[in-house]
């Protein structure tokens, strides 16, 4: 058995990790970038509320897998506004990390963990691969050779714009906006870096009728509400802008000898925008499907069905306009707030999807 990673993010990284643990050294990472996480710097976040039943994703990471990771802050409280309420729930909420080229970003601390060294600057595409490779795991991050290879359905495609600033924060405080007036049919939310910087982002769907917005007008919009909602004079100091992202799901996570991980699987998750959880945990499941410990398609089928139940809250987040999230962040204050997203061991996700689902509402396949 001979293994080519295709892709040294978080999936591939933690398939090398697994295999080397397991005493499987007969692999080779290959990376198209100069280095790993060779990319803007942003903020991401660990919310429990989305992994449960797992509690604390990064003690579960490290206890039972071996992999170490630090954040670089708890999330002790989350503020989530809208147009004309303001919500905040406080607890053990999860954790806010960051990404990119830092020397503190997940990927990096996960890069100091393998033994093994990593090709750098490849060219390699995934047909050189098979040709002397006996299994490929694909994830380089994106979908690109996912629907090359018809294995792939996009639901849709988001963009977003975002910048590092300069300022005074809690760094345990987590906030976010639900307003149509920067985000149409989107969100917006700002990750503190630490008590001196923070990444704050507006992203929405690529909607019809959002084709002829003014991205540049929406993000002034959001920065200066973000000033006043901080009460807090913020310098620009980075900034990153992605259009038409696709958000999607593959239709088989194995085809072969390949196995499909990370975004190349469709580890993000469509409700909030953020997958490192899964991506970390396919490229551990594709290592244990090698090892013999399991097959890769059922072990990442907790997977599928959080896909699709975040993929009914986007939807429904897409039919709501500012009334809605005004209710929505009114009923979300104080005792319910604190159920919801403090309480880990009822799986959020499934149980609002459901009551979406079963009320007829929205089904996660509309377009």
């Amino acid at each position: 058995m001979k293994i080519a990673i295709m892709g040294a993010g978080l999936s591939g990284l933690a398939c090398g990790i697994t295999l080397e643990k397991n005493g499987i050294e007969d692999f080779t990472i290959f990376e198209s970038r100069n280095e790993v996480d060779d990319r803007f710097v942003n903020g991401e976040i660990f919310l429990s509320a989305l992994n449960a039943p797992i509690e604390d994703s990064i003690s579960y990471l490290s206890e039972e897998f071996g992999i170490y990771l630090q954040p670089v802050g708890d999330i002790k409280k989350l503020i989530i506004r809208s147009e004309n309420e303001m919500t905040t729930i406080t607890g053990t909420l999860g954790f806010n990390v960051v990404r990119g080229r830092r020397g503190d970003s997940i990927s990096k601390q996960m890069e100091s963990q393998l033994h093994s060294k990593i090709v750098f600057n490849s060219k390699h595409t995934y047909e050189d691969l098979k040709k002397g490779y006996t299994h490929i795991i694909l994830a380089t991050g994106d979908a690109s050779y996912s629907e090359k290879m018809w294995n792939y359905n996009r639901d849709f495609t988001v963009s977003l714009k975002g910048g590092i600033v300069k300022g005074s924060f809690d760094r345990y405080a987590t906030m976010a906006w639900l307003n149509n007036n920067f985000a149409p049919k989107g969100y917006s939310y700002l990750i503190p870096l630490s008590e001196t910087e923070a990444n704050i982002v507006i992203a929405y769907p690529d909607l019809e009728e959002n084709t002829y917005l003014d991205f540049d007008m929406l993000w002034n919009r959001f920065f200066e509400a973000v000033k006043i909602d901080l009460k807090e004079k913020m310098e620009l100091v980075d900034s990153f802008e992605i259009t038409k992202y696709i958000i999607g799901h593959c239709k088989e996570a194995r085809i072969g000898n390949t196995f499909f991980t990370g975004n190349c699987y469709g580890a993000i998750m469509p409700f909030l925008g953020f997958g490192q959880f899964s991506s970390i945990m396919t490229g551990i499941y594709s290592a244990h499907d090698l090892c013999g410990k399991g097959k890769y398609d059922k072990l990442i089928r907790t997977f599928d069905k959080s896909y699709e139940n975040s993929l009914i809250l986007r939807r429904a987040m897409e039919k709501m306009d500012n009334n809605d999230f005004d209710f929505l962040v009114k009923h979300l204050n104080g005792h319910i707030g604190n159920i919801v997203l403090d309480f880990n061991n009822i799986n959020f996700l499934n149980i609002i999807s459901n009551i979406l689902k079963s009320v007829g509402l929205f089904n996660s396949r509309e377009s």
